[in-house]
């Protein structure tokens, strides 16, 4: 003896699960798809700000040597770190 009404409901909530799931899928894939091109451009960037920031603090760590063989409050000032903004 079949319960025509439960076996309507079982089914519904199967097809909507299987929905659901294909949803999330194609979610999850176009996601996926968008991290790995992200993450390419993020080391392109990174590649690039290394090559720009590699001259720059060779010339940083040269103003810190020449700071302490030549001592000047201004230069000392200069290359404190920022502090950071009170709220």
């Amino acid at each position: 003896m079949k319960c025509e009404t439960t076996n309507s409901i079982l089914t519904f909530v199967l097809g909507a699960l299987v929905v659901f799931g294909v949803l999330f899928l194609v979610r999850t894939t176009f996601l996926t798809r968008e991290l790995r091109q992200l993450n390419s451009q993020a080391a392109a960037a990174n590649s690039n700000l290394m090559q720009i920031q590699g001259p720059a603090q060779a010339l940083i760590n040269d103003v810190i040597a020449f700071n302490k063989s030549n001592p000047s409050p201004e230069l000392t000032k200069l290359l404190q770190p920022p502090k950071p903004a009170s709220k």
